[in-house]
């Protein structure tokens, strides 16, 4: 689950950044790493990524426009000529760290037409009151929301658009066995398996990372995931003769203590909701089993936003339930064969819009490393000790803006 969420201080992640970009600078021109630039070509072996997610097609873009050939590994189909994958998140907040990653791509130009700034935080008060939060004292300080699926098919076309770059969909990662060299791969479509070099492949496969886990299975790596007592559901606000059904430039969310509705804008003019509610106890999904049931909770806990979405029961019983949790990891990579990355080496509760952003970081860094360096173990090494002090900061703050958010937004400031 990627949805993003906006923190109340919305400079407090980039503040706890400082410290690193003290030591690397992740410079943003668009045109900064573009072969013929001017920029040193990196002389490192190709690579394979595991992943073709957000995360997983701007590394390989990147790393295309430094001359690196690139293997990209998918499981799913083509996204660019099927439909979104059911229970993964619709829109995420895109933060200016984000957007340095997309611009040092050189992609920023395709992404901005896909983007609608939030200006702050719209809450809905059990009166049927409104107040904005606003993000910051001036108009620039904003977060933007983003379509998933477009934003992973603009990046999906720009790195498929080079001649290093060769994208493999319905490849499933069976794992990788490391003594061996090995990465175990099955094609979805026919189900043959095949194995190929396993030396230098990242792993951006994403919070449940196929990949991970077979490491941490043999030993390789330590893994602890710490799952919230409360999921998520999400639902949808259809727009009004083609129109936002609320104030479009803002994140609009109804805290009520112990559990929260938030909705993000989509450009197309509707609104992704998601319900964060324990699992079980007197509130909770489990005491949800029942269209009467959903109903009174809603019409109880939520009556301005019911009629915003005339299909609420259908939408509820038809849309899965999903978890909410930290990946903890170490290490990250291994002795310059495996390299974990964006979720798959530190995945975020999505309750300080960060998860995304830091992901697109990672990407960021990894790149100005290896201008840098000549071999992928000494990337991969800085790599980690660079980021690891600044995802687990995020990983902490996400965690503490979940209560904030649901007990104490009505405080403002």
């Amino acid at each position: 689950m990627r949805l993003a969420l906006a923190g109340h201080h919305p400079r407090g992640a980039r503040a706890a950044l400082q410290p690193l970009r003290g030591r690397l600078a992740v410079r943003s021109h668009s045109g900064r790493c573009a072969p013929g630039s001017g920029v040193s070509r990196a002389r490192l072996p190709p690579v394979n990524i595991v992943g073709a997610g957000l995360a997983g097609a701007l590394l390989a873009l990147l790393l295309a426009r430094r001359g690196i050939a690139v293997t990209l590994h998918e499981r799913r189909p083509d996204p660019r000529q099927a439909a979104p994958e059911r229970g993964r998140s619709i829109n995420l907040a895109l933060a200016a760290r984000g957007m340095r990653a997309l611009e040092r791509a050189g992609v920023m130009e395709r992404v901005r037409p896909l983007l609608i700034p939030m200006r702050g935080r719209m809450v809905h008060e059990p009166t049927g009151q409104t107040a904005l939060q606003p993000y910051g004292q001036r108009e620039h300080e904003v977060i933007w929301s983003v379509g998933r699926a477009d934003l992973n098919r603009v990046l999906i076309e720009e790195a498929a658009r080079h001649a290093g770059v060769e994208v493999r969909f319905s490849q499933l990662c069976l794992g990788a066995d490391a003594p061996r060299d090995r990465l175990r791969l099955r094609d979805e479509a026919s189900g043959a398996e095949r194995e190929i070099a396993l030396t230098p492949t990242i792993a951006t496969d994403g919070a449940g990372s196929a990949l991970r886990v077979s490491l941490a299975t043999a030993g390789l790596l330590s893994v602890r995931e710490d799952w919230l007592d409360h999921d998520y559901r999400e639902l949808s606000v259809p727009p009004v003769a083609g129109a936002h059904t609320l104030e479009p430039y803002a994140l609009h969310i109804w805290p009520r203590g112990g559990f929260m509705l938030i909705a993000l804008p989509n450009i197309d003019g509707s609104f992704t909701a998601t319900l964060f509610l324990a699992r079980r106890g007197e509130k909770s999904f489990a005491a949800l089993r029942t269209p009467e049931a959903v109903a009174g909770f809603f019409n109880r806990e939520f009556p301005d936003a019911v009629p915003l979405m005339p299909d609420l029961l259908s939408q509820f019983a038809g849309h899965p339930q999903g978890q909410l949790g930290t990946v903890h990891a170490t290490p990250w990579q291994i002795e310059g064969r495996v390299l974990l990355l964006g979720d798959a080496a530190h995945a975020i509760v999505p309750f300080h819009g960060q998860g995304m952003n830091a992901a697109f970081e990672d990407c960021a860094v990894l790149d100005e490393l290896i201008e840098h360096r000549a071999d992928w173990e000494a990337v991969f090494g800085e790599f980690e000790r660079l980021r690891r002090p600044n995802t687990e900061a995020i990983a902490q703050m996400a965690l503490e803006n979940y209560g904030e958010m649901r007990d104490a937004v009505l405080d403002a400031d």
